[in-house]
């Protein structure tokens, strides 16, 4: 099963807390001594070489200087820079608004060959309506308090989408049925999305599969949101972030817990069968 998914950035976070203690120790200097150079507590220089707080530039410059390691400082904050990349905080990606981070993995799409996305609680963004979209991204707005422009970034999410219709590109979709049941927006908006999926799932370049909630025997749970890019990386989404991972063996955790899932779903008619059920069932009267 893949691995936490935020331990890409954790462990790159300790790499750098790792150097920055040699640092230290290499020049002789305690935890005190540092922190009386840098004017810090002795518990922020703590904090740092166990990577519990990130150090910001301005801390590593000091820490060089102070450890007469200044031709150091450049390739520490790059680093440093890279590791926090790996976790993004949705509300600062977002802060220019939703629509901005739509646009921001274009280039990202373009560049990607074959696209493979695990979702076990929502219909993946590639094959989303525009209705259900803005139902789900006004929520996420709400939630995490960020500019709510989701109209104009459900109309981004659907023009983005188009790439699955462009040649050069192939895609994987494993979906776990429950997010067939889950209605975001009106009952109308529920049922346009799960007729896209219909259409979409007969596209030559799509493979659609659906994880039934009956599965008998099943041996890999539902897992997070997870996209892996060809074979160089594995986008989680999470509730308050983003975690991108790009360390070769995790990659390949994720793209064996993907054929794990992959191997559990249902396909073409059977597939099908079970996207028209959750149609039906949108109109069925309420049991009771």
């Amino acid at each position: 099963m893949p691995v936490s998914p935020s331990s890409s950035a954790q462990t790159a976070r300790e790499g750098v807390a790792r150097q920055l203690r040699e640092l230290r120790q290499d020049a002789g200097l305690t935890l005190v001594d540092l922190a009386t150079r840098c004017g810090w507590s002795h518990s922020k220089v703590s904090r740092i070489e166990n990577a519990k707080t990130p150090p910001s530039t301005t801390d590593i410059v000091a820490w060089c200087r102070h450890t007469g390691a200044e031709n150091r400082t450049p390739d520490l904050v790059a680093l440093s820079r890279d590791v926090e990349s790996l976790y993004q905080e949705w509300r600062k990606k977002a802060r220019a608004g939703l629509r901005q981070l739509q646009d921001s993995y274009l280039t990202l799409y373009r560049a990607t060959s074959l696209f493979r996305v695990y979702s076990p609680t929502a219909i993946p963004g590639l094959l989303q309506t525009e209705g259900y979209t803005h139902a789900l991204l006004t929520g996420a707005a709400r939630v995490l308090d960020l500019p709510d422009d989701s109209a104009a970034a459900a109309a981004a999410r659907a023009e983005r989408s188009q790439i699955i219709h462009r040649a050069g590109h192939r895609f994987a979709f494993v979906i776990e049925e429950a997010a067939l049941r889950y209605q975001l927006g009106s009952s109308d908006d529920m049922a346009a999305q799960l007729g896209r999926l219909l259409t979409a799932g007969a596209l030559p370049a799509v493979s659609l599969g659906i994880i039934p909630m009956d599965t008998p025997g099943r041996l890999l749970w539902p897992q997070e949101v997870f996209h892996i890019y060809d074979d160089t990386l594995v986008s989680v989404e999470l509730l308050t972030a983003q975690v991108n991972i790009t360390q070769p063996s995790e990659i390949t955790l994720y793209e064996k817990a993907f054929e794990e899932l992959r191997s559990m779903a249902v396909y073409g008619a059977a597939a099908r069968a079970r996207v028209v059920a959750a149609i039906e069932a949108l109109s069925a009267p309420a049991s009771g």
